[in-house]
């Protein structure tokens, strides 16, 4: 599952994240989501997740400073059914290495966790890297696109890939294009057997028209993978969203 919760604002009102935290654990234990790449969580919610969701760790630091400050990237996961072999992070931007560092023309520091897990029952190898594209820098996003094509044929070597993200962009983007250009990645909706739900993932709330709204929100995978099932989770609790965007759901398998 990809999915951008929102980060905490007491100006969001009713759909502040104290009416939803509950609500958005139900949702994720109800799927028995095995890997799951969060955007925009804070340490404050991060912790609130970690209550709720017994069975998970995380893997990733805040993207303001390489530890806790700002929002998180991070990549939550079952740990009685996955080992995580190596993990790490970088900065979308021309210094990946360096801490808060920004890219390009974008607004907001924006990151990368990676890590290798090792399904224990089937001793099944592959990578996961979760991101968030910047939501302002046109540069910015065409430049991430490239570096993190860049870093996933580096760290992945032959093992199977699956990008989780908010990429900030619709399909027909050249950004997107460019992570999909000769199968590099298949998109998981396009590949899939079975898909639900809507075909936009941001909503604002469910302030945007529906017309207007846009699927910017991705599972990638890598084209040894079988995507078996789609969702694009459109729900609400007494009136109140589970975020701004949809959490997006594949049930996928690896092909030998």
């Amino acid at each position: 599952m990809t999915f951008n919760i929102r980060c905490d604002k007491s100006s969001d009102l009713e759909n502040a994240w104290q009416y939803r935290k509950d609500f958005t654990s139900e949702m994720i234990n109800f799927y028995e989501v095995d890997i799951l790449g969060t955007q925009e969580v804070l340490t404050s919610q991060l912790n609130d997740l970690l209550e709720r969701l017994p069975g998970y760790k995380f893997l990733g630091v805040g993207r303001t400073d390489g530890k806790e400050a700002g929002e998180h990237c991070a990549i939550f996961y079952k740990s009685p059914k996955f080992d995580v072999e190596s993990d790490g992070h970088f900065w979308l931007s021309k210094k990946p290495r360096e801490p808060g560092s920004k890219g390009w023309d974008a607004a907001c520091e924006r990151i990368v966790t990676w890590a290798i897990f090792n399904e224990k029952k089937t001793g099944v190898k592959f990578v996961v890297f979760n991101t968030h594209f910047d939501h302002i820098g046109e540069l910015a996003r065409k430049e991430s696109a490239k570096l993190l094509k860049k870093k996933i044929v580096e760290i992945a070597g032959d093992l199977p890939v699956i990008l989780t993200g908010d990429l900030n962009l619709p399909p027909e983007a050249e950004a997107v294009k460019s992570l999909l250009e000769g199968d590099f990645l298949l998109e998981a909706r396009k590949s899939s057997n079975f898909v639900y739900g809507p075909p936009w993932s941001f909503h604002d709330f469910g302030k945007i028209p529906t017309t207007y709204r846009k699927l910017i929100d991705y599972i990638l995978v890598d084209k040894r993978i079988k995507v078996n099932k789609y969702a694009c989770i459109f729900e609400t609790h007494n009136s109140v969203f589970l975020s701004d965007h949809n959490p997006v759901l594949a049930e996928i398998e690896f092909v030998p």
